[in-house]
């Protein structure tokens, strides 16, 4: 009996795997569906919203913790608020800290020469140097044989009046500016060696913005989920190659740079652009113990992995600082419900960064200190601390 079920069995099998080979695929645009499902491919009754348009309203219904003030003094790493043109600017910007419980605010708008001079001057005489901080900044225009040793004067001279840090390097480096010669000018380049060594003769941090988010080098298609943000802003498509490196041609260049210069303090604006990738950052942490990073404009990835961001940052609570960016003040409250509370599923502030909602990653009270104030006083020497506990 046994000898006749057994290839019944088989012959049952090998028809099943041809009907199966025989079905239609998926349809389209369903990526990791294995089989058709009810309504797949199905088009709308009524005529659909645009993107623009879609804006549904949760109905979910869980406790929320609204957080207006952060729970400790805060030190804004990565500062862009109005110029200190004046002793009433710099006053203006205090006045709209101190309810976020901002204490410290670098601005990193850099100024370099005679400009730095006046910002400088202009917080002196509004007699908040225990509220504000300056950067200074370099220009990578004709960078030819010679350049580094220029800049690498200037930054001392910079740091000699009273700058605190070099920043923000902003993304042109390695993605629009031109060397002399014509050709594009790459972050590893040796030119910009000596720049880098002289930050570490002078004991201060350099800020890097380097990149963009890695879609934004990703064709504009419907399965990138940044579409919306790069639909509405041409300057932020960075897919063309026969102008552009990939991401990770840009990255390359980058973590080839910081290898080279081991005992400079480098910080990580935006995360590195690898908030969506923990993991990768986490590994150049582990390589590079001069290496930062800090928490500007990456919100929106940060607050859809609350446990493994939790995690990530409880092991690496002494590489990480607090940064804004973009200085709107009524935007600050989302950082600290993010980081403060264990809250589910609530509005990000720019629905064209991120169609998703945040959850809170409820990080420990040691870790938020680290974050917002502590690690900023260890790696930038002559950072302002009277209003900070100690």
């Amino acid at each position: 009996m046994r000898r006749h079920i057994l290839p019944a069995f088989g012959l049952l099998v090998l028809g099943l795997s041809i009907a199966a080979a025989q079905q239609p695929p998926p349809p389209q645009g369903v990526p990791g569906q294995l089989r058709p499902r009810p309504g797949t491919g199905r088009q709308p009754e009524v005529p659909p919203p645009s993107i623009m348009d879609y804006k549904p309203r949760s109905t979910l219904v869980v406790p929320e913790h609204k957080v207006t003030r952060a729970k400790f003094p805060v030190v804004d790493i990565h500062g862009h608020p109005p110029t200190f043109s004046s002793p009433e600017a710099v006053q203006n910007v205090v006045n709209l800290m101190s309810p976020l419980n901002i204490q410290v605010m670098v601005q990193t708008s850099g100024a370099s020469g005679a400009e730095l001079k006046s910002r400088l001057d202009a917080i002196a005489a509004a007699g908040l140097k225990d509220r504000v901080a300056m950067f200074t900044t370099v220009s990578f225009r004709d960078v030819a044989p010679g350049w580094g040793d220029r800049a690498a004067q200037q930054l001392e001279a910079d740091v000699k009046a009273g700058a605190l840090g070099l920043g923000e390097i902003g993304k042109n480096l390695g993605l629009g500016t031109m060397k002399a010669d014509g050709t594009r000018l790459k972050v590893d380049d040796p030119e910009l060696d000596p720049l880098w060594a002289a930050a570490a003769r002078l004991k201060i941090p350099v800020f890097l913005h380097l990149g963009e988010p890695q879609e934004f080098f990703q064709p504009l298609d419907f399965t990138n989920e940044r579409w919306q943000e790069m639909a509405l802003f041409r300057e932020r498509r960075f897919n063309d190659r026969a102008r552009y490196p990939t991401f990770d041609e840009l990255m390359a260049e980058r973590d080839r740079m910081l290898m080279k210069h081991p005992k400079t303090t480098f910080l990580l604006a935006h995360m590195g652009w690898h908030a969506n990738d923990l993991a990768r950052l986490g590994k150049l942490f582990d390589k590079l113990p001069n290496l930062h990073a800090e928490v500007g404009a990456v919100l929106y990835d940060l607050g859809r992995q609350p446990r493994f961001g939790h995690d990530f940052f409880v092991k690496y609570q002494d590489r990480i600082l607090f940064g804004k960016d973009s200085f709107q003040p009524d935007e600050y409250p989302y950082f600290w419900r993010v980081f403060e509370t264990a809250d589910e599923y609530f509005d990000y502030y720019r629905d064209y960064h991120a169609f998703w909602k945040l959850y809170g990653m409820n990080v420990p009270d040691a870790v938020l200190k680290k974050l917002y104030y502590q690690n900023a006083v260890r790696i930038v020497p002559g950072l302002p601390t009277a209003g900070l506990p100690r």
